[in-house]
């Protein structure tokens, strides 16, 4: 290798170089915000024992699941997925993860039916609701929906068509993924794993 060629392989590394300090300087590797960034936040519910906040759970990973009691499949399918989930941690990592269930049906749902009912899926699982006004903005606030549906031919006179997923907070309480409806308890775990 000639003379001149080292030195135009010297000058082209020197030029890489400096490129690359100057693109660091941009902040062209900085990560993108998070997709949940813009969604979540603090929420003050009521429940059989009193009024719950999420900021009573910082330090631990909570998994809200917006719902009704009547519902026929979809809510017990995923009730049944998180608390299937839970209970197949060690119990360290379970007392870290804090289930809520938030009723989207609070006209039907007292506090106290959703009490034994959310025990039914696990111990430690919360019934929470508040105002329909309220629960429209806060499904909004997790980009979450419900609505009302009447149903004439029935006696229950409506139902609600509501979002299926879970949402799980982090231990700062900021929203940190969803999972999907009819996502497999093995994953799940393997997500809880990760966040906790």
């Amino acid at each position: 290798m000639s003379t001149k060629s080292k030195l135009a392989y010297l000058l082209s590394l020197i030029l890489l170089f400096g490129a690359g300090i100057w693109a660091a300087s941009q902040n062209f590797w900085q990560s993108t915000p998070p997709l949940y960034a813009a969604l979540g936040g603090e929420f003050t519910l009521n429940s059989s024992t009193g009024e719950v906040s999420l900021s009573d759970y910082k330090g631990k990973l909570v998994a809200v699941y917006f719902g009704f009691m009547s519902c026929p499949d979809v809510c017990p399918t995923a009730l049944s997925s998180l608390s299937a989930a839970i209970r197949s941690l060690d119990e360290d990592q379970q007392a870290k993860i804090q289930p809520l269930f938030i009723s989207v049906d609070p006209d039907r749902d007292t506090l106290e039916n959703m009490a034994a009912f959310t025990a039914y899926f696990h111990p430690s699982m919360k019934g929470l609701s508040a105002d329909l006004p309220y629960l429209e903005n806060l499904t909004r606030q997790y980009g979450a929906y419900f609505r009302h549906i009447p149903m004439e031919d029935s006696a229950l006179g409506y139902t609600v068509d509501h979002t299926s997923r879970i949402y799980l907070i982090d231990q700062e309480g900021k929203l940190s993924t969803t999972i999907p409806h009819a996502t497999p308890v093995t994953e799940i775990i393997s997500i809880f794993e990760q966040n906790l």
